[in-house]
């Protein structure tokens, strides 16, 4: 008789990384104020020894919400040499690549048929004119200054991201304006986690 076949899924090591079994900070949802305070609340509430497990599932966010949580990871990471481990849960997209781009990516994990999405940063703005014809030109490069600025901050964090990975920041920068999806056996295959559990 025949066995119907099951769909194949991404194997699992779950059994070399027991710590991450059970994470000392489970972030899900919008990457915004209220995650940030939940960040903050579970740090303090974390262990003060020992490596530190964050999780996280999110469709996206504000990204300074996510830089400023992995600016708290990279600092403590710095000041007292604890290792700190992230693990993707389902989605890790948007703001959510941007915390993991805090985290060495040989600490970093996803769970089985995860999934990353790594975007270009996205502005709306209107730019109203009016006035005399001398004041507008500072309007305009006080939005271009804006742009540019901000160009440069994603690109420090897709640095971060792709540091010791096979990704170049060259190939990143390509890919991302077309919102690039990457499952979780292709990321552990570029090295942009170190594994899968």
């Amino acid at each position: 008789m025949n066995q119907p076949s099951t769909p194949a899924t991404t194997p699992s090591n779950a059994n070399n990384y027991p710590l991450l079994a059970r994470p000392h900070i489970q972030l899900y949802g919008t990457v915004d104020d209220q995650m940030y305070a939940k960040f903050l609340d579970g740090l303090a509430a974390a262990p003060a020894e020992g490596p530190l497990v964050v999780s996280i599932t999110t469709l996206g966010g504000d990204p300074e919400m996510a830089r400023a949580m992995g600016d708290s990871i990279r600092l403590l990471r710095e000041y007292t040499g604890r290792e700190t481990l992230f693990l993707g849960k389902v989605a890790v997209y948007s703001a959510g690549a941007t915390f993991m781009s805090a985290f060495p990516a040989d600490k970093r994990f996803l769970t089985k048929n995860s999934r990353l999405m790594i975007h270009e940063r996205l502005m709306n703005s209107t730019v109203e004119l009016s006035g005399p014809l001398n004041t507008l030109s500072p309007v305009l490069n006080a939005k271009l200054n804006e742009i540019e600025d901000s160009i440069r901050i994603q690109d420090e964090g897709f640095a971060d991201l792709v540091r010791g990975t096979q990704v170049t920041l060259e190939e990143l920068k390509q890919r991302a304006p077309h919102n690039w999806y990457i499952e979780a056996s292709h990321a552990r295959d570029l090295g942009l986690v170190l594994d899968i559990i």
